[in-house]
């Protein structure tokens, strides 16, 4: 961990501690219910855990993106639905601090740090996917108040959020699209209806919901920046945090993983010897071991471009879409190593496999990473910018 202060690094082995002590022994009560982990959630709080991105002066941990790669990455090694509790609402919190206005960043930055006000973005939307520039979600102006319309989909936290950063169309007729897209900061109440929670293969504990806004009035002062138009730029800079923290969870679940694999092939005999000593699972280890390190690394590098202040789609991009598809084989893997046992719900082997998918749908499906990355590829070519 080279690349974090000595502060940081204490601040990752306290976060380790946590997942050791705390939230492993106890994972199996939560995920066996799908219950949420409000009791978990509560201790986070007190540990500054949703104030990591939030600025010194509002009361915030003030990390940099490095480290909250490294905290999130720890979460997930424990429970990947507890780094989800903090993913969108740390989305929020860099939208805020970077392009909120100095009432929005009163108004709300402190008790967000504090986890008292915590927070979500709602961007998909059930026709549209991650096609945004196609949302139908929109806004009219009415006096002092904006009218919002529409529906967004697969919205983690939804109903313990008291406050959504909404991407939605302030101006219909613009051309393109995306140049008439607002964020919102909207805190839930009247002319919003948060549907019931949606069943998933993984990912359990935390929610994930429906909202539907039928003629919600907030106030026009709601527009994040004060200026309506900017929110499509605004939210693709949120989305490179939002796709490290991705791609940090699933270094977190690939080390899980590798790390009960590795154990057991030493524990495991068979044949006389231990089974990591067969060819065919010592070669799945080390490759296993390969994976999560370039994760980690690829991960790391596109935190460092965010703390540099430098646009890091393209880091962020292939850390994304190279740490899921590692995870995903990962998963796997290492139920290949417990054999009959990694199907077995006796093991944490099967949770690792059905928490895995989700970091290669979330944040952006792996299919639209590999369109960004290609663009930023051809943009950097023609300015010899390189990788």
């Amino acid at each position: 961990m080279s690349e974090l202060n000595e502060d940081e690094r204490e601040i990752v082995a306290m976060v380790s501690d946590f997942v050791d002590r705390r939230v492993r022994p106890r994972v199996r009560e939560f995920e066996a219910v799908d219950a949420y982990p409000e009791e978990f959630i509560e201790e986070m709080k007190k540990l500054g855990f949703f104030g990591l991105l939030v600025p010194a002066e509002h009361g915030g941990v003030d990390v940099s993106t490095a480290c909250f790669a490294r905290v999130t990455e720890e979460l997930a090694r424990g429970w990947m639905s507890l780094a989800g509790a903090i993913g969108g609402h740390s989305v929020v919190t860099y939208l805020i601090k970077t392009f909120g206005t100095p009432e929005q960043q009163d108004t709300y930055l402190p008790s967000m740090a504090r986890g008292t006000v915590r927070a979500t973005m709602a961007l998909t939307e059930p026709g549209g996917g991650s096609d945004l520039q196609a949302m139908r979600t929109f806004t009219v102006a009415d006096g002092d108040d904006l009218v919002i319309n529409g529906s967004k989909t697969w919205i983690s936290n939804a109903r313990h959020s008291d406050l959504i950063a909404l991407l939605c169309r302030t101006d219909r007729d613009a051309s393109p699209a995306h140049q008439g897209m607002s964020v919102l900061l909207v805190e839930p109440g009247d002319g919003l209806e948060v549907s019931k929670n949606l069943p998933k293969l993984g990912y359990r504990g935390v929610e994930a919901c429906e909202l539907a806004f039928t003629d919600m009035r907030v106030p026009a002062t709601s527009v994040l920046g004060g200026a309506a138009g900017d929110g499509w730029a605004q939210m693709m800079r949120g989305l490179e945090v939002g796709r490290i923290q991705v791609a940090a969870r699933a270094v977190g679940v690939a080390q899980a993983a590798f790390a009960d694999a590795l154990r057991y092939a030493q524990e495991r005999e068979s044949f006389g010897k231990p089974i990591w000593k067969h060819q065919s699972v010592g070669n799945l280890l080390a490759d296993m071991a390969t994976k999560v390190k370039a994760s980690r690394l690829l991960t790391l590098d596109a935190a460092r471009r965010v703390d540099e202040g430098v646009r890091a789609d393209l880091e962020a991009g292939m850390a994304k879409l190279f740490s899921s598809e590692a995870a995903m084989q990962v998963a796997l893997d290492a139920m290949r190593v417990h054999g009959g046992h990694g199907f077995s719900k006796e093991f944490e082997v099967e949770r690792y496999f059905r928490d895995a998918p989700l970091m290669i749908l979330g944040e952006g499906t792996n299919e639209i990473q590999r369109n960004v990355i290609a663009a930023q590829l051809i943009a950097r070519d023609k300015t010899n910018g390189g990788i």
